[in-house]
Protein backbone atom coordinates (compact mmCIF):
# COMPACT_ATOMS: atom_id res chain seq x y z
CA UNK A 1 0.00 0.00 0.00
CA UNK A 2 1.14 3.61 -0.47
CA UNK A 3 1.98 5.75 2.14
CA UNK A 4 -1.21 8.10 2.86
CA UNK A 5 -0.05 11.40 2.62
CA UNK A 6 2.30 12.68 -0.32
CA UNK A 7 4.44 15.38 0.08
CA UNK A 8 4.75 17.08 -3.28
CA UNK A 9 7.24 20.35 -4.20
CA UNK A 10 7.84 22.21 -7.53
CA UNK A 11 11.95 21.46 -7.15
CA UNK A 12 14.71 20.36 -5.26
CA UNK A 13 15.45 23.61 -3.75
CA UNK A 14 11.74 23.39 -2.18
CA UNK A 15 13.37 20.41 0.01
CA UNK A 16 14.86 22.78 2.55
CA UNK A 17 11.27 23.69 3.46
CA UNK A 18 9.28 20.51 2.75
CA UNK A 19 11.74 18.25 4.74
CA UNK A 20 10.03 19.94 7.92
CA UNK A 21 7.06 18.27 6.76
CA UNK A 22 8.90 15.04 6.39
CA UNK A 23 10.49 14.73 9.71
CA UNK A 24 7.49 15.89 11.51
CA UNK A 25 5.12 13.06 10.20
CA UNK A 26 8.24 10.61 10.69
CA UNK A 27 8.29 11.76 14.17
CA UNK A 28 4.26 11.07 14.45
CA UNK A 29 5.08 7.73 12.76
CA UNK A 30 3.15 8.42 9.46
CA UNK A 31 4.06 7.09 6.51
CA UNK A 32 4.89 9.35 3.35
CA UNK A 33 5.63 9.71 0.09
CA UNK A 34 8.05 12.64 -0.83
CA UNK A 35 8.16 13.78 -4.75
CA UNK A 36 9.35 16.58 -6.79
CA UNK A 37 6.07 17.60 -9.37
CA UNK A 38 6.21 20.65 -11.32
CA UNK A 39 3.45 22.54 -12.20
CA UNK A 40 5.69 24.77 -14.79
CA UNK A 41 8.44 21.77 -15.42
CA UNK A 42 6.61 18.27 -15.14
CA UNK A 43 3.11 19.09 -15.71
CA UNK A 44 2.23 15.45 -17.47
CA UNK A 45 4.06 14.37 -14.39
CA UNK A 46 1.27 16.81 -12.36
CA UNK A 47 -1.52 15.29 -14.26
CA UNK A 48 -0.69 11.73 -14.09
CA UNK A 49 -0.06 11.93 -9.77
CA UNK A 50 -2.91 13.93 -9.24
CA UNK A 51 -5.22 12.52 -11.49
CA UNK A 52 -3.97 8.94 -9.42
CA UNK A 53 -3.14 10.02 -6.25
CA UNK A 54 -6.30 8.68 -4.67
CA UNK A 55 -6.56 5.47 -6.59
CA UNK A 56 -2.82 4.48 -5.48
CA UNK A 57 -3.49 5.12 -2.21
CA UNK A 58 -3.23 8.91 -0.56
CA UNK A 59 -5.36 10.41 1.67
CA UNK A 60 -3.81 14.04 1.92
CA UNK A 61 -1.62 15.55 -0.25
CA UNK A 62 1.24 17.98 1.17
CA UNK A 63 2.05 20.47 -1.88
CA UNK A 64 5.20 23.15 -1.19
CA UNK A 65 5.30 25.52 -3.82
CA UNK A 66 7.31 29.08 -4.20
CA UNK A 67 7.50 32.27 -6.44
CA UNK A 68 3.84 31.78 -8.89
CA UNK A 69 3.18 28.83 -6.42
CA UNK A 70 0.73 27.05 -8.67
CA UNK A 71 1.50 23.22 -7.77
CA UNK A 72 -1.07 22.86 -4.53
CA UNK A 73 -4.04 24.77 -6.54
CA UNK A 74 -3.65 22.58 -9.90
CA UNK A 75 -3.19 19.53 -8.03
CA UNK A 76 -6.33 20.35 -5.85
CA UNK A 77 -8.00 20.72 -9.35
CA UNK A 78 -7.10 17.50 -10.13
CA UNK A 79 -7.81 15.25 -7.39
CA UNK A 80 -10.69 15.16 -4.87
CA UNK A 81 -8.21 14.38 -2.12
CA UNK A 82 -7.70 17.32 0.33
CA UNK A 83 -4.69 19.33 -0.41
CA UNK A 84 -2.55 21.73 2.44
CA UNK A 85 -0.68 24.40 0.34
CA UNK A 86 2.98 25.48 1.81
CA UNK A 87 3.89 28.63 0.26
CA UNK A 88 7.77 28.34 0.25
CA UNK A 89 10.02 31.41 0.68
CA UNK A 90 11.64 32.67 -2.61
CA UNK A 91 14.11 35.48 -3.35
CA UNK A 92 11.94 38.27 -4.25
CA UNK A 93 9.43 38.62 -2.36
CA UNK A 94 10.33 36.59 0.91
CA UNK A 95 7.16 34.00 -0.26
CA UNK A 96 4.71 36.82 0.35
CA UNK A 97 3.80 36.14 -3.95
CA UNK A 98 3.42 32.32 -2.95
CA UNK A 99 1.04 32.74 0.06
CA UNK A 100 -0.94 34.84 -2.68
CA UNK A 101 -1.03 32.13 -5.00
CA UNK A 102 -1.47 29.53 -2.67
CA UNK A 103 -4.59 30.82 -0.98
CA UNK A 104 -6.67 32.98 -3.23
CA UNK A 105 -7.83 29.70 -5.23
CA UNK A 106 -11.37 30.51 -6.64
CA UNK A 107 -14.29 29.36 -5.20
CA UNK A 108 -14.95 25.62 -5.63
CA UNK A 109 -11.20 24.47 -5.82
CA UNK A 110 -10.47 24.24 -1.91
CA UNK A 111 -6.38 24.65 -0.80
CA UNK A 112 -5.77 24.33 2.85
CA UNK A 113 -2.91 27.34 2.80
CA UNK A 114 -0.38 27.14 5.73
CA UNK A 115 1.67 29.43 7.01
CA UNK A 116 5.25 30.50 4.55
CA UNK A 117 8.21 28.40 5.58
CA UNK A 118 9.02 25.88 7.76
CA UNK A 119 5.94 27.01 10.33
CA UNK A 120 3.73 26.25 7.32
CA UNK A 121 5.70 22.36 6.61
CA UNK A 122 4.88 21.88 9.92
CA UNK A 123 1.94 22.67 10.41
CA UNK A 124 0.64 20.90 7.44
CA UNK A 125 2.32 17.83 8.53
CA UNK A 126 0.25 18.04 12.16
CA UNK A 127 -3.10 19.02 9.83
CA UNK A 128 -2.72 16.15 7.37
CA UNK A 129 -2.21 13.51 10.19
CA UNK A 130 -5.08 15.11 12.19
CA UNK A 131 -7.41 14.17 9.36
CA UNK A 132 -5.67 10.79 9.01
CA UNK A 133 -6.21 10.47 12.98
CA UNK A 134 -9.83 10.60 12.71
CA UNK A 135 -9.83 6.77 11.65
CA UNK A 136 -6.91 6.11 13.55
CA UNK A 137 -7.11 5.72 17.53
CA UNK A 138 -3.30 4.96 17.69
CA UNK A 139 -2.38 7.92 15.58
CA UNK A 140 -4.60 10.31 17.72
CA UNK A 141 -2.60 9.25 21.22
CA UNK A 142 0.68 10.08 19.37
CA UNK A 143 -0.83 13.48 18.24
CA UNK A 144 -1.87 14.15 21.57
CA UNK A 145 1.67 13.41 23.08
CA UNK A 146 3.54 15.82 20.27
CA UNK A 147 1.02 18.55 21.59
CA UNK A 148 1.89 17.52 25.44
CA UNK A 149 5.14 17.04 25.17
CA UNK A 150 5.11 20.98 23.25
CA UNK A 151 3.43 22.17 26.10
CA UNK A 152 5.61 20.50 29.18
CA UNK A 153 8.45 22.31 26.88
CA UNK A 154 7.23 25.89 27.49
CA UNK A 155 8.66 27.18 30.84
CA UNK A 156 6.20 29.09 33.29
CA UNK A 157 8.82 32.59 33.50
CA UNK A 158 11.50 33.58 31.77
CA UNK A 159 15.14 32.49 32.60
CA UNK A 160 16.32 34.93 35.26
CA UNK A 161 13.18 35.65 36.95
CA UNK A 162 12.31 34.79 40.32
Amino acid sequence: MTAPIAIIMGSQSDWETMRHAAETLTALGVAHDARIVSAHRTPDRLYGFAKGAKAAGFKVIIAGAGGAAHLPGMTAALTELPVFGVPVESKALSGVDSLYSIVQMPAGIPVGTLAIGKAGAINAALLAASVLALGDDALAQRLSAWRSKQTAAIAERPEGTA
